[in-house]
């Protein structure tokens, strides 16, 4: 016996069709009224749910980055998190955690009344109001660095942002996990070996994640680029952001 379809008129577009998604604009057919209902429903899918949702991505990058990078840029994205908005919304959470716990990452190398201390305090300052901007600014530098390091893959540079951008994120996912450890830390003796800890896992998961995704390469020569294009990243940004302190110190922006 045939089974008669019912035909549903789309509520975006008007357009007749049968089944689950318009032919047309691709709205679902189940649309929900918006109350607390919708909210709820909408964090449960967008984040908790087992397809395409951020735990499920956060999974499976931490388990095979390299294959669900690969899946991502050759097409099959429907059971992935978007990269770009997973940055955004776990560096948006750690720069509220972050500043809401007053935790303190800054190497103290100064007397805490210097010009010194005051001015690293005002740029740690900085970075924790905008740590949104922060991360997504610097992962176009990573990709540049990787898509010259790694030039004779087949990815080309807007790939090398993708695979960066879910680095970044997966980076996040790292430092968000250890806030529990930094806060307990951040008024102890042990205090400045915490940025150093965190700097060695940074470079474990770099290596995990580009060690993984460049298979094209032998091991030893993943590594060696890994630990050129970590090292070029950090380089660069700390002379930056070195000249930019000292430009603010010598013009006086920043005053004890």
């Amino acid at each position: 016996m045939l089974k008669i379809m019912a035909t549903t008129t789309c509520k975006n577009c008007t357009t007749n069709f049968e089944g689950n998604y318009c032919v047309n604009c691709g709205q679902s057919a189940h649309t929900h009224a918006i109350d607390w209902h919708y909210v709820w429903h909408e964090i449960q899918h967008g984040i908790f749910h087992v397809d395409k949702g951020l735990l499920f991505t956060i999974k499976e990058l931490t388990l095979r980055p390299g294959s669900t990078i690969r899946q991502f840029i050759a097409g099959r994205r429907v059971a992935y998190f978007k990269p770009t908005a997973m940055v955004i919304f776990l560096a948006t959470l750690y720069g509220f955690l972050y500043h809401y716990f007053e935790v303190d990452l800054m190497f103290r190398l100064y007397d805490e009344h210097s010009k010194e201390a005051h001015l690293s305090a005002k740029v740690q300052e900085w970075i924790t109001s905008h740590y949104t901007l922060v991360t997504l600014m610097i992962v176009p530098l990573y990709g540049m660095v990787s898509y010259l390091m790694f030039r004779k893959s087949r990815y080309n540079f807007i790939e090398h942002m993708v695979l960066n951008t879910f680095l970044a994120g997966q980076k996040l996912v790292l430092h968000i996990s250890l806030l529990p450890l930094l806060y307990a830390c951040k008024d102890s003796i042990y205090a400045n070996w915490v940025p150093a800890f965190l700097f060695i896992t940074d470079i474990a998961l770099t290596l995990w994640i580009y060690i993984s995704f460049f298979d094209m390469f032998s091991v030893l020569s993943r590594v060696i680029r890994t630990f050129l294009s970590y090292i070029f990243v950090m380089l660069f940004v700390t002379i930056v952001g070195t000249i930019i302190a000292l430009i603010l110190l010598f013009m006086g922006f920043i005053v004890n």
